[in-house]
């Protein structure tokens, strides 16, 4: 009778330590995760902040410059300098949503630094397979 000792536990050791190992990196890139969504969300409420009160302060000074112009020109030349003042808010709305729309369209990845780490880590385990 021949003993082994062997237990079956030790024949686990390595793949317990590649769990391991998977689950700390996964963990890590999940921290990782979270700090960008952080620093992603006090970005934009600042961003949000200052958007709206920028907007509310240029249209309380659009609203006086229209009423200006209009006191300005009432005797003159009224339809003419509302019609004038409408065709430029028109115009610097448009150009503001084609610049919106542009800077959507060439805003950078989401989660841009987890998925340069994540790669890292794929690459990692491809050359050691």
């Amino acid at each position: 009778m021949t003993t082994d000792n062997t237990s079956p536990e030790s024949n686990h050791g390595p793949l317990r330590r590649f769990v391991g190992s998977a689950l700390g990196l996964l963990h890590t890139r999940l921290e990782l995760v979270g700090i960008e969504l952080a620093e992603e969300k006090e970005r934009l409420m600042g961003v949000l902040f200052l958007g709206l009160a920028a907007m509310m302060l240029a249209t309380m000074a659009l609203i006086s410059l229209t009423v200006l112009i209009a006191i300005a020109f009432w005797d003159t030349y009224r339809w003419q300098s509302l019609a004038a003042v409408t065709a430029l808010y028109a115009v610097a709305g448009l150009l503001c949503a084609l610049k919106a729309r542009a800077s959507l369209r060439t805003a950078p990845t989401v989660f841009e630094a987890t998925l340069a780490e994540i790669e890292k880590d794929r690459e990692l385990f491809r050359g050691k397979s």
